[in-house]
């Protein structure tokens, strides 16, 4: 099911499976879900999305941490792959977040269609 190790190279595979505009329709619902004021326009770029959620991600951590705990929880990543993240700043901390949310929204909508 996946393989991939970056954001790109996953928002890429979920291009090719045509479930991209179902992640960010599952991006926009667990925003709203955390009562966050952000979504996703459905015409946006693979490398849009995931620098754009970089940069919510960045916002949250450093104005909102609260709001940004409850969006992990809404999401579901796991705390086990969050605890093992080892990055030199924050900037690389970031992008890692950025990776497990997407891997998981993917995770989410992938099992929606084969079920």
């Amino acid at each position: 099911m996946l393989t991939e190790q970056n954001s790109i190279a996953l928002l890429q595979k979920v291009e090719i499976e045509n479930l991209f505009q179902q992640l960010i329709q599952q991006l926009n619902k667990d925003f709203q879900l955390s009562n966050l004021d952000k979504t996703f326009d459905l015409s946006v770029t693979p490398i849009q999305l995931k620098e754009k959620l970089s940069e919510i991600l960045l916002d949250l951590i450093t104005n909102h941490y609260d709001d940004y705990l409850n969006f992990l929880y809404r999401v579901d990543v796991s705390e086990n792959e969050l605890a093992i993240i080892k990055a030199e700043n924050l900037e690389a901390t970031i992008d890692q977040i950025t990776f497990l949310i997407l891997k998981r929204e993917y995770q989410k909508v992938w099992f929606k269609n084969k079920l």
